[in-house]
């Protein structure tokens, strides 16, 4: 289709600028949920071990950790989705010679990527379901057993492990 005035180009590029700024800006905020995590958890632990025996306060940690740890794999999905609708459909419409845009393309071809992807879904796990598992995991160690506290740990359980499921499923550690 022709775009004499370049009216079509214009609109793609301001199309690829606005989507930048909303990576830029989920980038942000998923990084940022990190730190609430962690902020979180040490709330959640520190409220456990003040009230000696009741180890139960430690089912608190699962749902914060996974509501946090949905949200930061949204954004992250969101990333990477606006990545690959850049490097897919944007650039090659922009440019069909593939030259403009070259580092959405060039950082997926870096030797180390699939390593560093691993790597950071081993940390990824460990900021969001390894506490979580090991809340449960002392809750049942130390009690009390009253049956509506198992069933929310088994249900915790469930859920922290489907989280940890998609993450890994999410992580696209293949190199361009």
């Amino acid at each position: 289709m022709a775009d004499p005035d370049g009216a079509i180009a214009r609109l793609m590029l301001l199309e690829y600028e606005r989507l930048k700024d909303e990576q830029r800006t989920r980038i942000g905020f998923r990084d940022n949920l990190i730190y609430v995590t962690l902020a979180s958890m040490a709330a959640v632990i520190t409220a456990s071990l003040a009230a000696k025996g009741h180890a139960n306060l430690l089912l608190l940690l699962p749902p914060v950790s996974t509501v946090l740890g949905w949200t930061y794999l949204v954004n992250d999905e969101k990333v990477s989705a606006i990545g690959r609708y850049i490097r897919d459909h944007l650039t090659p419409e922009l440019d069909p010679t593939g030259t403009a845009f070259g580092w959405e393309r060039a950082h997926r071809s870096d030797a180390r990527r699939r390593s560093r992807k691993i790597l950071q879904v081993i940390v990824d796990l460990g900021t969001f379901c390894v506490p979580a598992m090991a809340a449960m995991v002392v809750y049942w160690v130390n009690g009390p057993y009253n049956w509506p506290f198992l069933l929310v740990s088994f249900v915790e359980l469930a859920v922290v492990l489907a989280l940890a499921v998609e993450m890994v499923r999410y992580a696209d550690v293949r190199v361009s």
